[in-house]
């Protein structure tokens, strides 16, 4: 059986794995949000950043990329990934359902906030969300580089989310 990620954020544009398939999927029961400070790739303890996470609500869909992994690969991709995502356990790894675009749902891996977390800051206002995104930095560089980078690659996919392109033109403003 192949093992699918389900990306959103920095994974549409650096999945740090060899991808054998990508599809454009939703996942439903989620959103994307701005919702976790980051304090190690995007920001720092002293000046936390933010970075995406999906944000349970029931009502919500968000829009994203399955991918595929490579058979034979699966093990060396997970860990991968629980290096990667898990480094100040702010998310949890949950197996998911997402929908393609095309028609079929698979079981995916998929990251999601941990509400209980001190990282997790949902309901942050646009402005406010700006503001923190314009002017951190962490190891990974700039924040504002992590939205833009997000929002050009949903763009190129077909995706619209316009909430993330708000936040784009009010962070380039700021800039």
């Amino acid at each position: 059986m192949t093992m699918w990620v389900f990306g959103y954020g920095s994974l549409l544009w650096n999945p740090g794995f060899d991808v054998a398939e990508m599809r454009v999927a939703s996942l439903r029961g989620y959103q994307r949000s701005f919702c976790m400070r980051s304090i190690h790739h995007r920001g720092t303890v002293a000046n936390p950043g933010l970075v995406l996470a999906l944000d349970e609500s029931e009502k919500a869909s968000c829009h994203g990329v399955g991918f595929a992994v490579r058979e034979g690969q699966e093990d060396e991709v997970l860990a991968y990934l629980r290096e990667r995502e898990l480094v100040s356990a702010a998310y949890l790894e949950k197996h998911v359902e997402i929908v393609f675009a095309g028609g079929g749902s698979v079981e995916a891996l998929a990251y999601v906030i941990d509400a209980e977390h001190e990282q997790y800051c949902g309901g942050l206002d646009l402005e406010e969300q700006a503001q923190i995104i314009a002017r951190a930095q962490g190891g990974r560089g700039p924040n504002h580089e992590y939205l833009i980078n997000t929002a050009e690659h949903l763009s190129k996919l077909g995706i619209t989310d316009h909430e993330l392109d708000e936040l784009v033109r009010r962070v380039k403003f700021l800039l």
